[in-house]
């Protein structure tokens, strides 16, 4: 089922240290990933339809994402990653015949995976606390960006030890198979080690397939604050006294109107 076309606003701004509204207001989400894996493009597609493929390669940002909303040019000429926090996207979105309120973290290329580890800057690691369900992203073209996806799926884990928090691993830029470095049958054998959920998409050409991604997870994300809310709402139901042994009682009872004759 496609999704109703949508026209609020889009916003971004800076990610807070606390976000606005009470728990459960929103749906946090954050797709992270390694550089130019169009991390970018996969929001814009998921919020306006339209595919923006121009890229500034250093901080893997879509630069026709900033000006869709309004931001200057990402500035070039440098071969440093940036780790700027990133801009965070509020919109209204159709779910299950209700519209639902969702925050999407987008997160600058800036970290590095050595062998089975990974450096994270504490601004991507603030995000990640932020967040309730993740997008791990890869370029089928990026063999690196594959190698990324593990370590990065610990340091959510380690972040969030509920195994219920939803993480999908998706294969960007399914269209370039002329290029491809990573084949399917990777990604889906990293995923069911990792125990998640893996797609691969074609952000340029699939906008259903994208569509499609951010809906499941905005539908597990719900799921799991529904189950808090549950959770929360049994723990603070005082627990009834537990019935005393009938049998007790009635032993009892007979030794004190028997008593026994010296």
């Amino acid at each position: 089922m496609r999704l109703p076309s949508m026209s609020q606003s889009l916003l971004l701004a800076p990610i807070a240290e606390c976000p606005p509204g009470p728990p459960g207001a929103q749906l946090r989400l954050a797709v992270l990933g390694a550089r130019g894996v169009g991390k970018s493009a996969m929001i814009v597609r998921f919020l306006t339809k339209r595919f923006i493929g121009d890229y500034e390669p250093n901080t893997g940002e879509a630069g026709g994402a900033a000006g869709a909303a309004g931001r200057g040019p990402a500035a070039g000429g440098s071969r440093l990653a940036l780790c700027s926090p990133g801009s965070l996207y509020s919109r209204l979105v159709h779910l299950d015949g209700d519209h639902v309120a969702v925050q999407i973290q987008d997160t600058p290329g800036c970290i590095q995976a050595q062998e089975d580890c990974v450096q994270v800057p504490d601004s991507l690691s603030r995000c990640v606390k932020w967040a309730e369900g993740f997008l791990l992203v890869y370029s089928i073209t990026d063999y690196s960006s594959y190698r990324s996806v593990q370590p990065l799926h610990q340091h959510i884990r380690k972040l969030h030890p509920d195994a219920r928090t939803p993480i999908i691993i998706v294969g960007n830029k399914a269209d370039l198979l002329h290029a491809r470095q990573v084949q399917a049958k990777e990604g889906l054998q990293l995923a069911d080690e990792l125990g998640s959920l893996f797609l691969e998409i074609s952000t340029s050409e699939d906008s259903q397939g994208v569509c499609d991604v951010f809906q499941y997870l905005c539908k597990e994300v719900s799921k799991l604050q529904h189950a808090g809310s549950t959770d929360r709402r049994r723990s603070s139901i005082i627990p009834r006294p537990k019935s005393p042994n009938m049998q007790d009682l009635k032993r009892r009872f007979k030794q004190a109107l028997s008593p026994k004759v010296k």
